[in-house]
Parts: C-alpha cells; structure tokens; sequence
C-alpha cells in the first residue's frame, strides 16, 4: 500500500525529527556535526525566502528541527534535500555507498500552535542533550540552536547562517527556562505528538489542523474500534451482573 502523501501547509511551524537506521551513531566527532550542520545550512539557503529554521539539536543518532515553512511545497522540499544530501555525503565520506540507508525512515512532524506550545517544543528540542545527559547545561553542548545563539560561540557555521526569527518572541530568561526539567505530563504530551504526528495545541486548534493537513487519526485513541455485537454483548453482561447484585 502507498503511503500516504503528507500535507504541511505553509503558514504553521512544525517539529520534525528523524532517526538512524537501527538507532545506529552517526555522529561520531565534531566533523560529523559540523557536515551536518553545514548541509543545513545549505538547504535553508537553497530554498531563502521559503523555510525558515527556528531551533535545532543534532544528537548522536538523531536530530530535531523546528521549522516554520512559507510555501505548501516548502517542507518536504528541504527535508528531501537535506537528508539525501547528508546522506550522500556521509556514505561518500565513509565509502560506504550501497551498504544501506541512513536515515530508518522518512522524517515525522507535526505542527505547532504559535502560543506557549511553540515555546514547549522548542525548550523540549534545546533541552535534549541535557536530558540524556551529555552536558550540565542545555547551552553547552555544541551541535544546537541554543548554543549557535551565544555570542561567544565559535563554531561555523554560526547563527546567522542557521537560525531565523521565532513566530512568538522569545522569553528574556529563555536559559534558565530550558535549563528547568520539563514537567513529566508536557514530555508525555510532546512524546505523544511525535509518535503519532498529532497536531500540538490546544483541542479546538489540534482539531481544525488535523483536518487541514489529514491527520485526523492521530487524534484517536489506539486499539481497534469495538463492534456493536461486542458493545452489546458486554452491556448484557453487566445487565446480568447487576440482576445477580454484583458492584462491578
């Protein structure tokens, strides 16, 4: 079966992760990082005007982006190119061309609604290398949008070639806010949204944009729908309890 097209309207700002194949490291040194990041940068400039990246982190065997595109066709024309690309380059590198893909499976998303759960995603992406515990402070670690934008960082390339402007102004204690853990209830919220690519906003907004870009069984509690013969049967056996005096 085909899959099924996916639609990223323009307009709204999306998370977007994506995986090694098997969780494999491909990140190994500071050289793998900065290749990245530099075929990120490309792709933002190949498609200027179009895409705009606003937070990003790049972990061992995975990234996260928060991208917030102009035009319909925006995102998957950058996401294409930047993982092609990368992946390309990483097996050309290696000389490991023909050994299998990179990337597991196509990049997942999901948009975002531009309030407080714009600002949510962007401190779950920034607070990531902190959370596995590769670093004491979020804005240390090397290879993420939290750090491009200190103006002590000498890594290239460096913010301006990477980062764009938020859809909501940024907070003035944006570290101290990303250095705090996350409540286990948002991580569940954000964890849910990236396993089912369910839009993350409140009800009425994550509703409408289901609708708008097909997503609308993300919404859904999972499991196979009941039967009415099963519905029925199951009611019958707690009339019959009732009658036999059960409290269940």
């Amino acid at each position: 079966m085909p899959r099924k097209r996916r639609r990223c309207p323009g307009g709204l700002a999306y998370h977007v992760f994506n995986r090694a194949t098997a969780r494999q490291r491909i990140f190994n040194d500071a050289a793998d990082y900065l290749a990245f990041e530099r075929v990120l940068a490309e792709a933002r400039e190949r498609l200027a005007g179009q895409m705009r990246l606003c937070s990003y982190v790049i972990m061992p065997n995975h990234f996260h982006l928060v991208l917030w595109p102009k035009s319909d066709a925006a995102m998957s024309r950058f996401m294409q190119w930047l993982t092609l690309t990368h992946a390309q380059r990483w097996h050309a590198h290696r000389h490991s061309a023909g050994t299998g893909a990179l990337y597991g499976s196509r990049f997942k998303s999901f948009p975002i609604r531009e309030d407080e759960h714009f600002l949510k995603v962007c401190r779950y992406v920034e607070r990531n290398p902190l959370r596995a515990g590769l670093v004491k402070r979020a804005q240390n670690w090397p290879w993420g949008s939290l750090h491009k934008r200190d103006p002590h960082c000498t890594h290239e390339p460096g913010a301006a070639e990477l980062l764009d402007e938020w859809p909501v102004p940024r907070p003035r204690n944006w570290l101290a806010r990303v250095q705090d853990a996350q409540s286990p209830a948002e991580l569940e919220a954000l964890r849910n949204c990236l396993k089912r690519e369910r839009p993350y906003g409140d009800e009425a907004w994550a509703k409408r944009i289901a609708a708008r870009v097909g997503s609308e069984q993300s919404l859904r509690p999972r499991g196979r729908p009941q039967s009415s013969k099963k519905r029925l049967a199951d009611a019958g056996a707690k009339d019959k309890q009732r009658d036999l005096g059960s409290d269940s």
